[in-house]
């Protein structure tokens, strides 16, 4: 039996991520869970693995690290009791830079020389955003937010480099500043956007065919903006090319067991800092 996203949104993580593990749910997990950070993931053999921690540090408005696995483990016990192999709705498999596949399931694939990387995700400040009483189109509606490449470039590590992928929601124009305000408190989940106004000026040419995720509609008296997105990260293992990467599918997320309150966000004194919201993305 498979079950819907509406019947999910108040279960706890552990209860969502079992009938994940179960795949009685394959779903997107926009909304799911509110209150819990949820997590976009890297996995990569560990001769990549320094230098992707520096690509994370180097852009850390898209790439806010908030967990790493030993070798070989395919959990991150400082974020909760989960499985890495079964407990996201999807996964993308690239090899040799390349998507190959989207399982449901990578218990198949888990070698002892993989490391995952957890990255925190802007559905921690969307849930926040809704408490204020700004409505989200694409959780409305069941859909998972549009994601595109932008003209701004992530800064190099390594083999990694690319574009910075956004993310775009369609705010009210009297909520702007309430928007800015409220994300900025997440710096663990992308903090405050990036561009506003005309997606022209960061290379979008067209809002109605994202890279990746769904379309969605900017309404009278709303205004396109734009975060960093964790699905940064996926664009560069084309310049990357490792002979295999793991990641989630866009849109479905690793569900933690860390409040994702800003407060509760800083028991992760993670190592790297963040930039202010005046700094440049790059």
């Amino acid at each position: 039996m498979s079950l819907r996203h509406s019947t999910l949104k108040d279960a706890a993580p552990e209860a969502v991520r079992e009938v994940i593990r179960t795949g009685q749910y394959i779903g997107h997990t926009a909304g799911l869970c509110p209150g819990r950070l949820q997590a976009n993931l890297v996995i990569l053999p560990d001769v990549l693995a320094l230098d992707f921690m520096r690509f994370c540090q180097r852009n850390p408005r898209a790439c806010p690290l908030v967990g790493v696995s030993d070798t070989g483990a395919p959990h991150i016990d400082v974020l909760g009791d989960f499985d890495l192999r079964t407990d996201l709705p999807a996964y993308n498999v690239y090899r040799d830079g390349v998507l190959a596949d989207s399982l449901n399931d990578i218990s198949g694939l888990w070698r002892d020389d993989l490391v995952a990387f957890a990255l925190g995700c802007s559905f921690t400040f969307e849930a926040a955003l809704q408490a204020a009483g700004i409505a989200l189109w694409h959780i409305e509606n069941d859909t998972t937010v549009p994601m595109f490449r932008s003209a701004i470039r992530a800064r190099t590590a390594g083999p990694f480099a690319g574009p910075v992928v956004v993310s775009m929601r369609a705010i009210p124009l009297a909520r702007l500043d309430d928007v800015r305000t409220i994300s900025a408190r997440f710096p663990h989940a992308h903090g405050a956007p990036v561009h506003v106004g005309d997606p022209a000026q960061i290379g979008i040419a067209d809002l109605s065919r994202p890279d990746w995720g769904d379309p969605a509609l900017v309404p009278p008296g709303h205004v396109p903006v734009f975060w960093a997105c964790g699905v940064t990260p996926q664009a560069a293992i084309a310049a990357a090319r490792p002979s295999l990467c793991i990641t989630h599918k866009p849109g479905h997320m690793l569900i933690t067991d860390i409040p994702d309150q800003a407060e509760a966000l800083d028991i992760l004194d993670l190592p790297s800092s963040h930039p202010s919201q005046q700094e440049r993305l790059t």
